[in-house]
């Protein structure tokens, strides 16, 4: 092993030792451990890094959990399951909540922690289709899968930007057959996740150079993306479980940060037939475009900007009518964050 990479692993060892000591103090000595259930919104993959660390590195058991993962089929479902108590906490789209908490009865599911600051929400576009910038949409076809989230904010992105939605055609199409379709030049564009269908459309032979991807937090957006979010019940009666959790996650995407590529091993060894290269580009991706933005450099992980939340507010209503408009504290609960100053990262 060269000893650059010997050094590395030396002192990812070191400062995960320090990490687990550090959770240790946590718990109480002859307490039992909490046992809770945490959804993923979809299959395992690179941007997963950060709970699949803190799951297979110890950092739950050392903070007196015992956590039980499995995935969702998408975020609706992930929120389904922690509003059904089926998950105690589970990862999906804070936006995806927001259209569930308007709707008359739905449990009061809130959001604890936010992941991703900017949420992936893009137009992977085909330069070869002829289009390079959001200025060439126009007169094109872009694929929308069924329940797509990028979908759904993209009437607010195309007034922002002074498209004309009549002059661009929206084709419905099954997820499955998103990036085939594009990879085939039967449509222009899809709509999807950044670090989804860019990175699987490289896989499939489409050159990097010859796609445009439009995020649309480069081109207005204010929304956030996903969030830890808690069954009611669970969080009302397990508090510190909840705190547990979002500071184990923590220090899981803390060790994400420090070394992807030592992430993207723990999380191979939860899936069949990775590609290591293939995840870790996804991994680098989403931690560059949606995790470490500069609003997290500057104010630490995991919260929410009310002003911008509100803006945010605005751009969804743009594609609904809301019963009733929430506040922010109607949708995140910060009281399970950890103090700022323990939710800064320390960059490589």
């Amino acid at each position: 092993m060269p000893k650059s990479r010997a050094r590395t692993f030396r002192q990812m060892r070191l400062s995960l030792t320090a990490v687990l000591c550090a959770l240790c103090l946590n718990a109480a000595p002859g307490v039992a451990a909490t046992a809770l259930h945490f959804s993923l919104d979809r299959p395992i993959d690179g941007a997963a890094a950060p709970f699949i660390v803190a799951n297979s590195q110890g950092l739950y058991r050392a903070d007196n959990l015992t956590v039980t993962m499995s995935n969702a089929a998408n975020s609706p479902d992930a929120i389904a399951r922690v509003a059904a108590g089926t998950s105690d906490i589970a990862l999906a789209d804070i936006n995806a909540l927001i259209r569930f908490r308007d709707k008359e009865g739905s449990p009061p599911v809130k959001a604890v922690f936010v992941l991703y600051n900017k949420a992936p929400y893009a137009i992977v576009a085909r330069k070869s289709r002829g289009i390079a910038s959001m200025a060439d949409i126009e007169g094109k076809t872009i694929g929308v899968a069924d329940g797509d989230l990028a979908s759904k904010l993209w009437p607010a992105v195309a007034r922002h930007n002074n498209i004309k939605p009549g002059k661009v055609k929206l084709e419905k199409i099954s997820a499955a057959v998103r990036e085939p379709m594009l990879s085939a030049g039967q449509v222009d564009a899809v709509t999807g996740f950044s670090f989804l269908s860019a990175i699987n459309l490289r896989d499939r032979g489409v050159p990097a150079n010859d796609l445009a991807v439009l995020r649309f937090s480069e081109f207005g957006s204010d929304v956030y993306g996903h969030a830890l979010i808690v069954n009611p019940k669970f969080a009302a009666e397990h508090p510190d479980a909840v705190k547990a959790f979002v500071r184990a996650s923590i220090a899981g995407l803390r060790l994400t940060i420090k070394d992807p590529a030592r992430a993207i091993d723990d999380v191979l060894a939860q899936m069949s037939n990775g590609s290591h290269d293939l995840e870790l580009e996804r991994l680098r991706a989403v931690l560059k475009d949606n995790i470490v933005t500069g609003d997290v450099r500057k104010n630490g992980l995991g919260g929410i900007d009310d002003a911008r939340f509100a803006a945010g507010l605005s751009q969804i209503a743009e594609d609904r009518e809301f019963r009733k408009r929430p506040l922010p504290a109607d949708i995140f609960d910060d009281t399970f964050l950890p103090p700022p100053d323990a939710r800064g990262i320390d960059l490589p």
